[in-house]
């Protein structure tokens, strides 16, 4: 039994007959070790409950397996559901994270908080914000200036940056095209705050559906919300009152969806046979409303994922001394998941 202290790997390495060297081969999976030195070394660390070292890996390797990750918004799903993801991915990769979110997305004073991740010697910086208004703009010029591989999220495609995305723009569109294919030809939009790149994408997907279709796009046909179920009844009530003839709409998310189906249904409106509703996001109560919501749904959890794969394979290959690939813009395309809320009875 080997209860008391902690073991080391210089009691492992005795307890299986072998080097400190072999069992360290074994602990990070070299090829080097036989199959039956590599299983006796394993069952000894399994006895003795052995715990490598983080410290010790990261003195040995000269890295700190540490991600720095800047976010802000976690009060939106969408920010929140990501930062699950990058959370999970982290782990099963072997990484720790260090998370700093920002109070607010305009932040301009960068510097400080990209100097005190590389004080504490983040192997890389996932870069969470999404893009509202210009809080992106300084990137294209503080790149140089940062030592460690950088990965962003949900933001506009810029050269020579790595980028994690939804296509917003396709989801939307997709979206819109399944309402006319229902036979709506009056389709309005709830839009999220217009800073933010994604609403701009989502109603510029909702526009060019419309227009690829032969329908005008007037400024009638929109409202702007905030993303709030609140804000969505508010932007519901105004749209109706200036696009009375409006029979279907497609809303940027999923709770500005509900309180249009709550306000659809105290105005006496029929939905989906006077008023056809798609929304935005995928949550997971969405199937549960009232009717059932047709929706676009973005993994945001594999977003946060892929962007951890993504720039542990830039450190990788940083590390490895090979010659640095172009950095890529990884754009994953949502599906249309159709419910009862827009299926128009024919």
């Amino acid at each position: 039994m080997y209860n008391n202290k902690r073991a080391t790997i210089k009691q492992v390495a005795k307890a299986a007959g072998v080097s400190t060297q072999t069992v360290s081969r074994v602990i990070n999976n070299r090829p080097d070790v036989a199959p039956e030195t590599r299983e006796r070394v394993r069952t000894v660390i399994d006895e003795m409950g052995y715990q490598p070292s983080a410290l010790a890996r990261s003195l040995i390797q000269q890295r700190s397996y540490t991600l720095g990750v800047v976010t802000a918004g976690l009060k939106y799903i969408g920010p929140s559901r990501t930062l699950n993801g990058i959370t999970s991915q982290a782990e099963t990769m072997g990484y720790t994270l260090l998370l700093k979110e920002l109070s607010h997305f305009d932040t301009e004073d960068i510097e400080p908080i990209v100097s005190n991740l590389l004080s504490r010697h983040v192997d890389g910086i996932v870069w969470a914000v999404p893009e509202v208004g210009e809080n992106h703009q300084w990137v294209e010029h503080a790149l140089t200036d940062i030592p460690v591989p950088i990965v962003f999220l949900t933001m506009e495609k810029r050269p020579k940056l790595s980028i994690v995305k939804i296509d917003n723009y396709f989801g939307a569109k997709v979206a819109t095209e399944h309402l006319l294919q229902q036979g709506y030809r009056h389709i309005g939009h709830i839009s999220g705050p217009m800073d933010w790149w994604e609403s701009r994408q989502r109603k510029a997907g909702w526009s060019a559906a419309l227009q690829e279709a032969g329908l005008t796009v007037a400024d009638s046909q929109c409202a702007e919300g905030n993303w709030s179920s609140s804000s969505g009844e508010s932007a519901f009530i105004k749209l109706r009152s200036q696009f009375p003839e409006m029979d279907a709409i497609f809303v940027a998310n999923d709770q500005m969806a509900l309180s249009v189906l709550q306000q659809a249904c105290r105005q006496g409106i029929s939905v989906p046979a006077q008023l056809g509703v798609v929304g935005f996001d995928g949550l997971a109560e969405s199937p549960y409303y009232w009717p059932s919501l047709t929706t676009v749904v973005q993994d945001q959890h594999l977003l946060g994922c892929t962007t951890v794969e993504e720039i542990v394979r830039v450190i990788e290959q940083r590390r490895g001394k090979e010659i640095p690939t172009e950095p890529q813009t990884i754009i994953f395309q949502p599906e249309l998941a159709v419910r009862n809320s827009s299926i128009r009875s024919k």
